[in-house]
């Protein structure tokens, strides 16, 4: 198996450089070329760790959805703490699994021999080779991935992908919603999420998970497929959510809504710090307000609140 890292650069310093802002740990290079905008530090990376086995509850243990029995090159889009990739090159040994992400900081500091994990701009054309991939995934990348990047984003992926290969994107919406439509403007949860949406209107597109069929479609790809689930931010279920399984799953669902719930709550203040303080022009102390009575309802069981995840799959044709 051939290594990677010796058709990559090493790390400088502008690529390590953070910054502590109102007490948390933001990746310099990234805000400085505005990719990014969510924090870096050890309590982030746990999050998304704990997010990560969250994901796996929701989707039953599967890491691919394409039907690919025996992958051999796998490239991983946004790589974040490393959980994805990790677990992926542990499950299939025989794959050569590179992740490639902005930020160093949150990667693992042990990782299978399979893997690779490197240093690029997602924002950047792709440095890879025509047809290097079987499958190329990317997860939780809209808040990174410029607004006009997202055509020629899915492009490139497609580009790398080996004829017949499958490219699987993960992303959220970011738009809190209510299962019941209860949640109305009076909401602090809605003068949220609406505001973190006029924040990043003019650098980043929250609605792009809406329009990936269409994206990919365009990029050429076919055996197009999109599912959603809900996912509860509190333990309010009492019908099945999931799409991923055909059995009741109330309680799992519940347990869901009891795990994704308190890890939403963490990362409202880390995501929206920033885009609230510079560019909304609101104080710290506003913008804590806020995220405490936002958090309060999310809580609120009779609110119903839920965020939507989108798994859209397609292929590359055979030629």
């Amino acid at each position: 198996m051939s290594n990677p890292e010796s058709e990559t650069w090493s790390l400088d310093s502008s690529v390590q450089e953070t910054v502590e802002i109102h007490g948390r740990t933001f990746h310099q290079l990234s805000l400085q070329k505005g990719s990014m905008q969510a924090p870096i530090d050890a309590s982030e990376r746990d999050r998304l760790e704990f997010d990560h086995q969250m994901f796996q509850m929701v989707f039953d243990n599967r890491l691919i959805f394409p039907p690919i029995p025996n992958p051999r090159k796998i490239l991983d889009c946004g790589y974040g703490s490393g959980a994805w990739a990790v677990a992926t090159a542990e499950e299939y040994p025989d794959a050569e699994v590179i992740g490639i992400d902005i930020t160093p900081h949150m990667r693992p500091e042990e990782m299978p021999p399979n893997l690779w994990l490197q240093v690029d701009d997602l924002n950047e054309p792709f440095t890879f080779q025509n047809n290097e991939f079987d499958l190329v995934h990317s997860q939780r990348v809209v808040t990174g991935i410029n607004k006009d990047r997202w055509p020629s984003y899915v492009r490139d992926c497609t580009r790398v992908l080996k004829p017949g290969g499958w490219l699987q994107f993960v992303e959220l919406y970011y738009i809190i919603q209510s299962d019941n439509g209860t949640i109305t403007e009076k909401h602090a949860v809605r003068q949220l999420t609406d505001l973190y949406s006029d924040a990043l209107e003019n650098t980043k597109d929250l609605r792009a998970p809406l329009r990936m069929e269409a994206l990919m479609k365009d990029a050429g790809l076919i055996d197009l497929g999109t599912r959603i689930v809900q996912l509860p931010l509190n333990p309010w279920p009492n019908s099945r959510l999931s799409s991923f399984t055909v059995a009741p799953v109330y309680a799992r669902d519940k347990s869901i809504g009891e795990r994704f719930g308190p890890s939403v709550r963490q990362a409202l203040s880390g995501y929206v710090l920033l885009p609230f303080t510079e560019t909304m022009c609101m104080s710290v102390e506003e913008v804590q307000v806020l995220v405490a009575q936002a958090r309060r309802d999310t809580q609120e069981k009779s609110l119903k609140p839920y965020m939507s995840l989108y798994v859209t799959i397609g292929r590359k044709p055979n030629s």
